[in-house]
């Protein structure tokens, strides 16, 4: 029997600046909007035919240091010039709202974990804690770690090299910031630290995650779904999914992909550490260690030493929030049945985020869908105006009439 449910996008509270809310600007001052509000975003999950759930998501507003955020966008491929002055206050200029799925496996306790505690964890990091983070890491996992030197984070550690190494100097003038892409890190091997030595299970237990965060460009600072200008980031490891909906065409922009062992980018990460470690079983399906799935994730400490890392791929891109309709973030019990194109196109006519999220995963249900499977929809300022072509209907349709042709004549067995 399949089991339901409006995932609360309530969590954890106690640490100042992470919020259920955001603000925005106008003529006669500031005004605060719930995003627990379905109107406002839409997460809808059903646990399948499996008898848990292992699947969580959350939904909430940040402060981040506005001075970070415009040093991370100057330091964009293409540089985008922002001033936190002119977004009205300081409160609107470091507000960014964090969305973050996470798909748990071996247990409901990592993810469980996640969703309480990862968005705290990336407001409050800080760049004193990474030579003892990293460090740590090294010397708990041992194996491919051994010649880890940080990652992202290296230019913090005394494994940078001369020319990129922050001196003592800006530390103590306050001179050196992170980057969003420090803080990221930096907050998901903490949270994965703590998964480690406080989670029983985690030796095999663990979850995967896509956490988007959106920042308005605006000017004065508006909420992220009527905003002109934002900045998109998402931190990813796992097959967990993030999409977006280009407004005018109606395709779909990935904006994930899945670390696997065959993925081009763990491919040549984990390349050092032996092809012969990569098994394909009858299926064709490839897995790391013949067990692996994900060679990124929290927890999974059995198979750290292997070269499986939580350090999260980033990237950030500067959209105008008219050319995009919606964000939609997805569980694998989803993506591994629908297409991207489908995906997006499944609610290509919706007005309602939260009956959005349920088409998706009603319609997964209707193919049979056995696996935990949650959908968050997150409405752009092009919300309910997408153009071109549902180019997938027609596929869409004809499956869902086959697999009710085939379950029908299984019952007549």
């Amino acid at each position: 029997m399949l089991l339901r449910t409006i995932i609360s996008t309530a969590t954890k509270r106690g640490v100042r600046g992470v919020h259920d809310f955001v603000r925005g600007s106008t003529a006669g001052g500031t005004y605060k909007v719930p995003l627990k509000n379905p109107k406002i975003v839409g997460v809808y999950s059903s646990r399948g035919s499996r008898e848990y759930q292992e699947d969580a998501a959350v939904v909430e507003s940040l402060q981040l240091p506005p001075k970070e955020l415009q040093s991370s966008l100057k330091k964009l491929e293409n540089s985008v010039q922002w001033d936190p002055t002119e977004a009205g206050s300081n409160f609107l200029a470091g507000q960014v709202a964090a969305f973050g799925i996470f798909d748990g496996h071996g247990g409901k306790e990592v993810s469980t974990y996640l969703k309480e505690n990862l968005f705290n964890e990336i407001e409050q990091a800080k760049s004193d804690d990474i030579e003892e983070l990293v460090d740590w890491t090294k010397e708990r996992h041992g194996g491919y770690f051994k010649r880890w030197r940080g990652g992202a984070l290296s230019r913090w550690t005394k494994y940078a090299s001369n020319g990129s190494k922050v001196s003592e100097t800006e530390r103590e003038g306050n001179e050196a910031r992170m980057t969003l892409e420090e803080r990221l890190t930096l907050a998901f091997l903490k949270a994965d630290k703590y998964v480690l030595e406080n989670i029983e299970k985690s030796r095999r237990c663990g979850s995967t995650a896509s956490v988007v965060l959106l920042h308005s460009l605006d000017s004065p600072g508006q909420p992220y779904w009527s905003a002109k200008k934002l900045s998109l980031t998402v931190a990813h490891c796992g097959d967990t999914r993030a999409l977006l909906c280009h407004q005018p065409t109606g395709e779909v922009i990935p904006l994930t992909e899945k670390h696997h062992a065959e993925a081009r980018v763990e491919a040549s990460r984990l390349r050092r550490m032996g092809a012969e470690l990569l098994v394909s079983d009858s299926f064709g399906e490839s897995r790391w260690m013949g067990v692996v799935e994900n060679t990124r994730g929290f927890g999974d400490g059995e198979w750290k030493p292997s070269g499986v890392t939580v350090e999260p791929e980033v990237t950030t891109r500067v959209i105008d929030g008219h050319e995009h309709s919606y964000l939609i973030l997805l569980t694998d019990g989803l993506t591994s049945l629908l297409s991207d194109q489908e995906l997006v196109d499944l609610i290509r006519k919706s007005f309602d985020p939260t009956r959005a999220a349920k088409t998706i995963v009603h319609f997964a249900e209707d193919l049979g869908a056995s696996d935990n499977c949650t959908a968050i929809v997150v409405p752009l300022a092009g919300w309910g105006h997408v153009g071109g072509e549902d180019t997938t209907k027609e596929r869409r349709e004809w499956r869902r009439r086959r697999f009710g042709e085939m379950n029908t004549r299984m019952q007549r067995m």
